[in-house]
């Protein structure tokens, strides 16, 4: 999908203030970046609720997903291989047809940098991925990929042999059931990764959270608790957010634009030291 054609002009003052976030990062000892739907939403995916989103549009789907999923894996399997629900077929069209944008590639080049440790992300859309991010830490899962319930796994969904007669899928390495790799409701987050959340956030002295407000925990969290040690924040969001008053520094407009200029400024710091 094409990025935001509505024009973001940086002035002199922000881009000021852009350059004091790059000197934040410059730094800071480990950074880690918090990111949410709002980066998505600058690639063409719609939020889930509020206005446009695809749940408002379409109804929200069980509260209870994981607790079907458990009672019934075969049947769940195949109401995702062949969906019937209006917001399931939306989200599936809506994710195949996105691509990265200025800020996912941003955040993968400060990371070629280093100058980013850890990036955590609530969105199970992997344009992250794609974007060339590798130490990412995906809360909410990948939509690209299938986790096995037992031993935590990761397969790739392309190419996973899937017999719909023998449904679900066994993992190749343990046995136990398959599922897709997004979080359902009412499913705890893997360990493996919200351990690696907390090693980061604890190695942190700098948090760079970009299109979330961090409202739902655990990733709500992580900000106040670089910034209860002593640390940075610095946000980057188009409308102020409950974290706002906390930051060392406050970049508000769409991420995309910023996040690509924040990294021209590290560039720039890093060439001249």
């Amino acid at each position: 999908m094409a990025e935001p054609s509505t024009p973001f002009q940086i002035d002199d003052a922000l881009d000021a203030e852009v350059r004091r976030a790059a000197e934040v990062l410059s730094r800071a000892r480990s950074v880690v970046a918090l990111t949410g739907a709002g980066l998505s939403v600058e690639s063409g995916i719609p939020p889930f609720r509020g206005k446009g989103g695809l749940w408002t549009k379409y109804g929200e789907p069980p509260l209870d997903g994981y607790q079907r999923f458990l009672e019934d894996p075969a049947e769940s399997w195949r109401k995702q291989l062949d969906p019937k629900e209006p917001w399931a077929r939306a989200l599936r069209d809506t994710l195949s047809a996105a691509r990265p944008n200025a800020g996912h590639r941003a955040l993968a080049e400060l990371e070629g940098l280093g100058r980013l440790d850890c990036l955590i992300t609530q969105n199970v859309d992997d344009l992250h991925t794609q974007a060339g991010s590798r130490a990412l830490a995906e809360i909410h899962g990948n939509y690209t990929l299938l986790r096995c319930t037992g031993c935590n796994v990761r397969f790739p969904r392309a190419g996973f042999p899937i017999d719909r007669e023998q449904l679900p899928p066994a993992c190749p390495e343990c046995g136990n059931v398959v599922k897709g790799d997004t979080v359902s409701f009412g499913e705890p987050i893997p360990a493996d990764v919200l351990q690696r959340c907390f090693d980061a956030v604890e190695r942190a002295d700098c948090i760079l959270v970009a299109g979330t407000s961090a409202t739902v925990y655990p990733a709500a969290g992580f900000p106040v608790e670089v910034v209860r040690a002593g640390g940075s924040l610095v946000e980057v969001n188009p409308e102020p957010t409950d974290l706002t008053s906390l930051a060392t520094v406050h970049l508000c407009g769409p991420g995309a634009v910023l996040l690509e200029r924040l990294v021209h400024h590290v560039r720039a710091l890093a060439e001249a030291a």
